[in-house]
């Protein structure tokens, strides 16, 4: 045989022999990769330096403003400190668009990893995935520190479905130069008929025309809500069986707003927009000098100068006590459709960004409530709370707080208080008409899942 052939012959054995040699080592076939990394990790040789592609997930979330920021902030934080999870930002418009895109997302299948929204009647149809094995199976996730509160507000039958990423409270900004010029102290307005007293003092009008109102409510059903738990209202029957939104409690609170809305012109709110347009809009009257406050999130804290406006709980009301304003968990969850590694990539993601230092960075840079009861031990919250006495308001309200109302019915109640509360703010009608028809169409759907 020549040699060019007996090469030729050689060199075809060898090829042969690897190729099967890498068959039989390693049957690649079906294996998932994680799976594969398990392995390694459980028993495989500790010599193997095969690295493996990071996990890219999508984290969906309905924030803008300095929000967007720091949170695009903590983002390229984790991304920058690890190696094996990669987050990818997908900013919609608010919270409501989220959850309208998540809704198209499940029913096509093809749901991001991570997404700042929950829904209670949704996890319990299984369109979040539980969260108890990923949490017990993350060691630098303690949840006896999470601040219990919020932590139970992720709670679905018993079971843990989503975690409280920030807390959130609507408290009271003020103009101090409004305040001053007028004789009057951000501790006197401790009740809401003290406040509507300085806002009718505050308001200028030219004519029948208002040109600087005395206060801002924040458009929606929100902190009409707050003011109805400061009277002792509630909106379900301690059965859960009865609505209870027509009550004196409610359309007396109610009413009052109307009154100092349409009536009194010394209090207005701005509504519709895209996504947060008329939040900004109601911050913009505050800071330009059109209104001497506004009720509005604990977490505007980032966009507003302190050194022209200051912070003060929500009033309580005359022979009432202290405000009782809702403290509500901003949640997260993932959804059931996700990989099993997308899952396992937002879990780290979350337990990075509910860290002592990071809860403690998002409440200082954002005023929304830091959710680890370590933030408060952090040397710089500390500091920053003593420099900012603005930060702590937020806190010092939660601790006398309600529960955020969780609907029954998968939000048709709260449907309903959102029309009432755009009819009184917006359109004028009576309270005890709007209420009385919301209750109706309210006590419909309760009626309807209890049968």
């Amino acid at each position: 045989m020549p040699k060019v052939k007996k090469r030729f012959v050689a060199m075809l054995m060898t090829c042969i022999f690897l190729l099967l040699s890498g068959c039989g080592g390693a049957n690649t076939a079906g294996v998932n990769t994680s799976d594969s990394a398990a392995a390694a990790g459980d028993g495989g040789s500790k010599n193997n330096t095969q690295s493996t592609e990071p996990v890219t997930i999508e984290f969906w979330y309905g924030l803008g403003g300095k929000l967007g920021e720091n949170m695009q902030a903590l983002i390229d934080k984790f991304n920058s400190s690890q190696s094996e999870v990669i987050v990818k930002p997908i900013v919609q418009a608010d919270y409501s668009e989220t959850e309208k895109k998540l809704q198209a997302a499940i029913a096509a299948g093809t749901v991001p990893g991570a997404v700042l929204s929950s829904n209670v009647d949704w996890a319990r149809k299984g369109y979040y995935a539980s969260l108890d094995e990923l949490i017990a199976a993350t060691p630098d996730f303690n949840p006896e520190d999470v601040v219990q509160t919020f932590l139970e507000q992720g709670q679905v039958d018993g079971k843990q479905y989503f975690l409280p990423m920030y807390g959130t409270t609507q408290v009271m900004y003020y103009r101090k130069d409004a305040l001053e010029q007028h004789g009057l102290k951000a501790e006197d307005l401790n009740t809401w008929e003290a406040l509507a007293a300085a806002a009718e003092k505050m308001t200028v009008k030219e004519g029948d025309k208002t040109v600087f109102y005395g206060w801002e409510p924040m458009w929606g059903s929100g902190n009409m809500i707050d003011a109805v738990y400061g009277k002792g209202g509630k909106i379900l029957s301690e059965d859960g069986k009865t609505v209870l939104i027509d009550s004196p409690e409610w359309v007396e609170t109610w009413d009052l707003f109307r009154k100092w809305i349409h009536e009194d012109k010394i209090m207005r709110i701005h509504s519709g927009g895209q996504g947060w347009e008329y939040w900004y809009k109601t911050i913009d009257d505050v800071m330009k000098g059109q209104a001497a406050g506004y009720t509005g999130s604990s977490g505007d804290q980032g966009d507003l100068d302190f050194g022209i406006v200051g912070a003060m709980e929500q009033p309580g009301w005359e022979g009432y006590g202290e405000g009782k304003p809702a403290a509500e968990a901003i949640m997260a969850g993932i959804p059931a459709a996700a990989s099993p590694e997308q899952q396992q990539a937002a879990m780290k993601w979350y337990a990075f960004f509910m860290s002592a230092e990071n809860t403690a960075f998002w409440s200082m840079n954002t005023g929304y409530i830091a959710v680890r009861q370590s933030a408060l031990e952090n040397p710089e919250f500390i500091a920053f709370s003593e420099q900012n006495p603005q930060a702590t308001v937020p806190l010092k309200q939660a601790t006398h707080g309600s529960k955020p109302f969780q609907d029954p019915t998968g939000g048709k109640i709260s449907d309903a208080l959102k029309i009432a509360a755009d009819k009184v703010q917006i359109s004028n009608v009576s309270a005890a008409e709007a209420l009385k028809e919301a209750k109706e169409t309210a006590q419909r759907e309760l009626d309807r899942i209890q049968k």
